[in-house]
């Protein structure tokens, strides 16, 4: 049958769809019509190439004229066991991707550049034996699955253990008696250690696998953005969970509580601390595991993205003697990172570092880290009381989150000790109102405080891939207006991500920091004793030269190293 593109009725049909779905306007379909006829190409064609409408746009139009649902293949996660079915070279013939199974219904769930192409939906239900769904996806949407999944050996390895599990399966019915056998059988053992295995090679950070009604999710958090990768069957929930309590130490027979545990994984020369955290669901039960590496070392200021007047101003500040450093920023934005930075530029035989943290992330050498438990009373209170016992020099809290931790470090900054911590606050500004809301007094506050930094992190740019582009006007205007007298003279560009093997088509690889650093000079001390707020004490800072989080971010957006959409992702107030 021929591809439904091609048919005139539809070409019409899709026109006049786009239009009342007023994507286009009726000048647009007027000149569409004009040059399809003058030119004698089909009007689709003549859309594409004036850049009015998405390829995505133009799929999910053609579905609805079809009757056929729609799928953004982005958002979805694909089966291996629906893989499984359908061979590389079918899925390139037919441009189409198989991406769910359901068991009880024998159905296969594909999508199709072309979802009414009667042979190839035969020549596939026939080749599997199955009972076939059609949905519709652009064709570049399908080309770029079947590219990633393909190529995959998470979906690949997944698939054949599955296979395995069903053989075991098939023979009995498993019950809660079965299941510490079922666990410790090759199949899921290596199902866990190929999940494993991915996220170690594709620098995630976490993963969740998710228990849903009909399938269990497995995401992948990599450069601070979840990317669902892969869907298991029900089937084996209850014992890839088992097996992961299991190797974190955990009760495999209590379901009711959250649990907690760790262990470690090594690949090739690569080995992984991970944290375990198990938490009940409607479907079951949820589980995320952090990776933390202990290989690979602690990056440098610079490496993290700290420059020029940001840079200087604190190293200047960390080199004095005494006094307070804070880290501001939301979870996940590298405070910590930036903090071991620190330390690994402070340390030497000449001083005692104390460390005190929740939980300790990195191991530095010769530092002195000390995890804190509130089950037995070590609390970042009670562990600051002991370490000015301890003879330090330099001592870092891992968060400032009430009264007495507050008093406690300032005390330490007093009497003649270097602090570093964290706090939760949106910007460098904010944290000095917030620490008096904590119970600082404001005198206190003014002659122990040194720097404050903000900070946030934008995923890199791919720099095999990148493209350069000119900026539309209303992004050009935003940029010299928020930069103002630092904008750089004449022409600029900025840099859009394209996506290509390297960077496993996302367009991005690894994160950079983007920094605010406030120094507290006498004019903002005294600020802080009249109790000032946060926007009259950045209005200050940058008349004193400092440099904001999202004017930091524009930097590197005009220098390649990241976009614009990334700056304003996670630095838009």
């Amino acid at each position: 049958m021929p591809a439904y593109q091609s048919s005139s009725s539809s070409q019409s049909s899709l026109l006049d769809a786009l239009l009342a779905s007023h994507f286009i306007s009726q000048s647009q379909y007027n000149e569409v019509k004009l040059r399809a006829i003058s030119q004698g190409i089909p009007e689709e064609d003549v859309l594409v190439s004036m850049g009015l409408v998405s390829e995505d746009r133009l799929s999910e139009t053609k579905a609805k004229i079809l009757g056929v649902p729609y799928i953004s293949l982005d958002s979805t996660s694909f089966s291996p066991q629906a893989l499984g079915f359908v061979s590389q070279a079918v899925v390139q013939r037919f441009n189409l991707i198989p991406f769910s199974y359901d068991d009880r219904s024998k159905t296969l769930s594909i999508a199709m550049a072309n979802p009414v192409d009667l042979d190839a939906i035969s020549f596939v239900r026939q080749k599997t034996g199955l009972n076939i769904k059609t949905f519709a996806a652009s064709p570049s949407a399908i080309k770029q699955a079947i590219d990633i999944q393909y190529k995959q050996e998470l979906v690949g390895q997944v698939g054949e253990a599955l296979k395995e599990t069903e053989d075991v399966t098939k023979t009995k019915t498993v019950d809660v008696t079965q299941i510490a056998q079922i666990i410790k059988e090759a199949p899921i053992a290596k199902i866990v250690s190929t999940i494993l295995e991915y996220a170690v090679k594709s620098r995630a950070s976490d993963v969740h696998i998710e228990p849903q009604e009909e399938r269990v999710r497995v995401r992948y958090r990599i450069d601070g953005i979840l990317y669902d990768r892969l869907s298991l069957p029900k089937s084996v929930q209850e014992a890839v969970v088992s097996r992961i309590k299991i190797l974190s130490e955990m009760k495999i027979d209590e379901h009711r509580i959250p649990q907690d545990g760790r262990f470690n994984f090594k690949i090739e020369d690569k080995e992984v601390d991970l944290r375990i955290s198990v938490l009940p669901a409607v479907h079951g039960e949820k589980v995320v595991m952090r990776l933390l590496r202990k290989s690979g070392g602690i990056p440098t200021l610079e490496e993290l993205g700290l420059v020029g007047t940001a840079l200087r101003s604190l190293e200047n500040n960390m080199l004095r003697p005494h006094g307070i450093i804070i880290v501001c920023g939301p979870t996940g934005s590298g405070k910590t990172t930036t903090l071991y930075a620190v330390l690994s530029k402070l340390n030497s035989p000449k001083v005692n570092i104390l460390t005190l943290e929740d939980p300790v992330e990195y191991e530095i050498p010769s530092v002195n880290q000390v995890q804190v438990n509130p089950a037995v009373g070590l609390t970042f209170a009670t562990g600051l009381r002991a370490f000015l016992r301890q003879d330090p020099n330099i001592i870092l809290v891992g968060e400032i989150r009430d009264k007495e931790t507050t008093d406690l470090a300032i005390q330490a900054a007093l009497t003649g000790h270097l602090v570093f911590s964290t706090l939760h606050t949106s910007n460098a500004s904010g944290a000095l109102p917030r620490l008096v809301d904590l119970g600082a007094e404001t005198f206190l506050l003014s002659s122990t405080m040194n720097a404050i930094v903000g900070q946030r992190i934008v995923r890199r740019l791919c720099q095999n891939c990148k493209a350069p582009y000119p900026p539309p006007e209303q992004i050009s205007e935003m940029i010299k207006k928020d930069l103002g007298t630092l904008m750089p003279p004449g022409e600029f560009k900025l840099f859009r991500a394209q996506g290509c093997s390297e960077c496993d088509n996302s367009g991005y690889i690894g994160r950079i920091g983007i920094f605010e650093v406030l120094p507290v000079t006498e004019r903002i001390a005294a600020m802080i004793l009249r109790r000032a707020d946060s926007i009259n004490l950045e209005k200050e800072a940058i008349l004193e030269g400092m440099i904001t989080m999202k004017q930091d971010g524009y930097f590197k957006a005009l220098k390649g190293i990241t976009t614009v959409e990334e700056v304003l992702r996670v630095a838009q107030e």
